[in-house]
């Protein structure tokens, strides 16, 4: 018989190897506990960047951003085609503009005239805009919030308004073709021979503008004044007359427009969430975190919590951008109107002073807030329940 079997150690020797296995495996688990709960917050900002930028996180983002998009827009098409038609003067409707009850008259008008199918006049064009607008705005303010504010070390107003601006420049670039087209559409009032989505998209691709003779400089006339007038004359040269072109009138303006206005949204929004998931109002504005709440994020907000944020962020991002609003859509519709001459942003802000002083930027604004406060409140508050349903 083997030695090892002839002469077992003793229990006592086997009890205490054991029991020092066991203290062993006390320590580990201690060490790994101590150092999970040690951890930086540098490690934790690189595991939640890297789920943030994970193709699964992206896609959701995008389909929960598109779905918001596009809840909010059919809860307010009706006040938007009526702001369309304020904003561009319409002739029809111009006689509104100012009075107290010009939304409901106007509306009720386009109902009469046109059936409860002319309150939704372009909406077609702009859910076909809105999805992929919202869709990529949502998408990218994700991804660019992670970027700059990497942790709370970062978390700065000036950062989230950036990361807002830079998300809804983004997602203006990729869709602002279907905006001009979505315009062109809801500006239409006849009642016969309106232009289908195809028609339309093809009589703005080839409208030319009309061109305006340059009166040539003259011995009197300024050195200065004849540089402009060249380099003005040059650029007219190489703008391209028709074609693509014709889809991004007013894209400058939307620009300019676009950095404060979805830097301001996005900046209040989280702003706005902040406060009311303050510790002293907490049980009254949050719900509780379900078992499959994603580690890291804070509760949800309460209903009106939600809205009454997104709404806040509409006001006040509708505010501070209105006026560029209003120069892009007098330059969008125009070819639809006057001799076609394509409108700079210079001439497009005179013409409307011209026409109603310093108030003329801010025709249709009432109608604005009543058409923002709530397009917001609902797709900030679609988006985030949408975020809950995909787990993100």
């Amino acid at each position: 018989m083997p030695t090892a079997y002839a002469n077992p150690p003793p229990m006592t020797d086997i009890a205490g190897d054991s029991s020092q296995q066991q203290r062993a495996a006390g320590a580990s688990t201690l060490r790994t506990a101590t150092e999970n709960s040690t951890a930086s917050p540098k490690d934790d900002s690189k595991r939640s960047r890297k789920s943030t930028r994970s193709w699964d996180y992206v896609w959701r983002s995008g389909v929960a951003g598109g779905v918001a998009g596009c809840a909010a827009k059919t809860f307010v098409a009706p006040l938007d085609r009526v702001k369309i038609l304020f904003q561009t003067r319409n002739p029809q409707f111009a006689k509104y503009t100012g009075s107290t009850f010009g939304v409901l008259t106007a509306m009720k008008d386009i109902y009469h005239y046109e059936g409860g199918r002319g309150l939704f006049r372009g909406h077609s064009a702009t859910l076909l805009r809105v999805f992929p607008y919202a869709g990529i705005k949502f998408l990218a303010y994700e991804q660019i919030r992670a970027y700059i504010i990497p942790n709370k070390d970062y978390e700065t107003p000036f950062r989230r308004l950036i990361s807002g601006s830079l998300a809804g420049v983004t997602s203006v670039f990729f869709t602002y073709p279907l905006e001009v087209v979505r315009v062109r559409l809801a500006f239409e009032t006849k009642r016969d021979g309106r232009s289908s989505l195809v028609e339309t998209c093809r009589k703005i691709y080839h409208e030319q503008p009309v061109t305006r003779p340059v009166a040539s400089p003259t011995a009197s006339s300024g050195g200065v004044a004849a540089a402009v007038d060249g380099a003005a004359a040059a650029m007219e040269a190489v703008t391209p007359r028709t074609g693509l072109s014709n889809f991004y009138r007013g894209f400058a303006p939307t620009i300019l427009g676009m950095l404060p206005y979805a830097g301001m949204s996005f900046l209040t929004h989280d702003t706005a969430t902040d406060l009311l998931r303050h510790p002293s109002i907490a049980q009254y504005t949050t719900l509780p975190k379900k078992s499959n709440h994603p580690d890291g994020k804070p509760a949800p907000l309460q209903s009106w919590a939600e809205l009454a944020a997104g709404g806040i962020a509409g006001l006040i991002s509708q505010t501070s951008s209105y006026p560029l609003e209003v120069i892009r859509r007098r330059m969008q519709v125009g070819g639809a109107v006057g001799d076609g001459h394509r409108l700079r942003i210079g001439e497009t802000a005179s013409m409307i002073f011209r026409e109603g002083g310093f108030r003329g930027f801010f025709v249709g604004l009432t109608i604005g807030y009543v058409k923002v406060i709530p397009l917001a409140a609902v797709s900030f508050y679609t988006y985030e329940r949408m975020k809950l349903v995909f787990g993100i």
